[in-house]
């Protein structure tokens, strides 16, 4: 019985100890790496940079630009260097990944490239990268066994997740009766948040850090290609992220790629009450969680700036 004391105290103290080393933690976000590059040299730069911080993670939003083929190949390529880093490193789907290609006849092959991509870089039940980052997909929910790329985990007492939400508006097609696509995604969407937060709820986690190629938080007005009119396809997971944020005590930050700015010159994230927006352009970020800080989750110096 005093054996078993022993060990039972030693495990509670094990496990005390690791709790309070996650109650301050850093990870790292790298943005799209191919707007207006062809090549992953900017990748790998910011996957080296990364891999020389002490990190819990990496997220890397995009794994193509819109001008390289949609091939088997190349996603072969892209998932060879993802394998190679350090960190463990999750990735976050972008439009340039699957939304824009087409076949030989100029087709769209969206919905065929998008399960492919699915297929090569979302069927492990873990990261990318040395450091194994275990994640929760929300394809073992069988109704939505198609979305691998809608991945959740934690650290600490913040819920981390991605949810696939591509640049441009969402992947709404504005000819008639082209859209199943867009709408089975959407309900999909809306589910997956809809579960997040009430897990993140039931557990009285902190936060949810929410990663994804677009900010849905932009109102239509502020997307100059879209017409008077035109049906704006982030629209129900706006006001959906913002009820659900409002009834959530902890905070909600949103990562997304969809700004114009290098990484290196995002100062700060942008708060609204409990719900933060940072864009992140090519090159990385570096984000601080400490739990004892009363805005939880703050913008950290990276390596190179500090240089």
């Amino acid at each position: 019985m005093k054996k078993l004391s022993f060990l039972t105290l030693a495990l509670s103290l094990l496990l005390a100890s690791a709790a309070h080393a996650q109650e301050a933690f850093q990870f790292g976000v790298i943005g799209h790496s191919f707007v207006g590059t062809a090549d992953d040299s900017l990748l790998r730069k910011a996957i080296r940079e990364s891999d020389a911080d002490n990190l819990a993670f990496v997220v890397v939003n995009g794994i193509k630009s819109a001008s390289e083929p949609c091939s088997d190949t190349l996603y072969g390529e892209r998932r060879a260097v993802l394998d190679e880093a350090e960190n463990g490193i999750v990735v976050s789907l972008a439009a340039s990944d699957w939304a824009g290609c087409k076949t030989r006849n100029e087709k769209s092959a969206a919905l065929e490239r998008l399960n492919r991509v699915r297929e090569l870089f979302f069927q492990e039940e873990f990261s990318f990268g040395a450091s194994k980052i275990p994640v929760l997909r929300q394809s073992i929910t069988p109704k939505f066994r198609a979305y691998t790329e809608n991945a959740r985990w934690e650290v600490g007492s913040i819920l981390f997740a991605t949810i696939n939400l591509p640049s441009g508006n969402n992947h709404f097609l504005p000819d008639g009766g082209r859209n199943s696509e867009f709408e089975d995604r959407l309900i999909a969407n809306r589910d997956w948040l809809q579960r997040l937060f009430t897990f993140a709820s039931s557990k009285k986690l902190k936060g949810i850090v929410l990663f994804c190629d677009a900010n849905p938080m932009t109102l239509p007005h502020q997307r100059p290609f879209l017409f008077r009119g035109q049906r704006d396809g982030f629209s129900e997971i706006r006001q959906r992220l913002t009820t659900l944020a409002g009834d959530f005590p902890g905070k909600v930050l949103l990562v997304h790629s969809e700004s114009t700015q290098r990484a290196e010159t995002v100062k700060a994230i942008n708060w609204k009450r409990n719900l933060g927006t940072i864009g992140v352009g090519p090159g990385w970020i570096k984000l601080a969680v400490n739990n004892k800080s009363g805005t939880l989750i703050s913008l950290a110096a990276t390596t190179t700036r500090d240089k």
